[in-house]
């Protein structure tokens, strides 16, 4: 599956995962699709609190950084995945810790969130959250990452 990936780093906070980690999420997520994919474009931008609160307020209309934000620049019956996903720094350490979760796990959760957005999933309906959650726990537990959902 040929691809390319992209890693942007804004934010300057610690123990940000390694662009090694941050490899290993999106190709474990990529695996786990249903649909086949022939190649994938994907950035991976871990931005501060102001870059994620001005991103969330232009795209998605609320003024607070949000942990993660897909954005999705292919057809959805494409067989190539393009598009870009964001990561706020200080909100996933926040709720890393406010949930007690280590932050790799968390980031490593988010990760495959956001890719499995790319995909075409989704989680508005119930029917489809738990779709959406049964693969990120499995591709979670491949990685050796405890259920985020307990």
């Amino acid at each position: 599956m040929p691809s390319s990936l992209c890693i942007q780093r804004v934010s300057r906070l610690a123990n940000i995962p390694s662009d090694r980690l941050l490899r290993r999420w999106v190709k474990a997520a990529l695996a786990a699709l249903k649909s086949p994919i022939v190649g994938s474009e994907v950035t991976v931008r871990i931005v501060n609190a102001a870059e994620g609160r001005r991103m969330n307020s232009a795209y998605c209309g609320k003024d607070y950084a949000t942990n993660v934000l897909t954005f999705v620049y292919h057809d959805v019956n494409s067989p190539l995945l393009l598009g870009d996903l964001v990561l706020c720094a200080p909100v996933i350490a926040a709720e890393a810790k406010a949930q007690g979760k280590t932050l790799a796990a968390h980031y490593a959760h988010l990760t495959i969130h956001g890719i499995l957005h790319l995909a075409g999933h989704d989680h508005e309906a119930v029917r489809d959250a738990k779709r959406m959650e049964a693969v990120e726990v499995a591709t979670l537990a491949k990685l050796g990452i405890d259920d985020p959902y307990r």
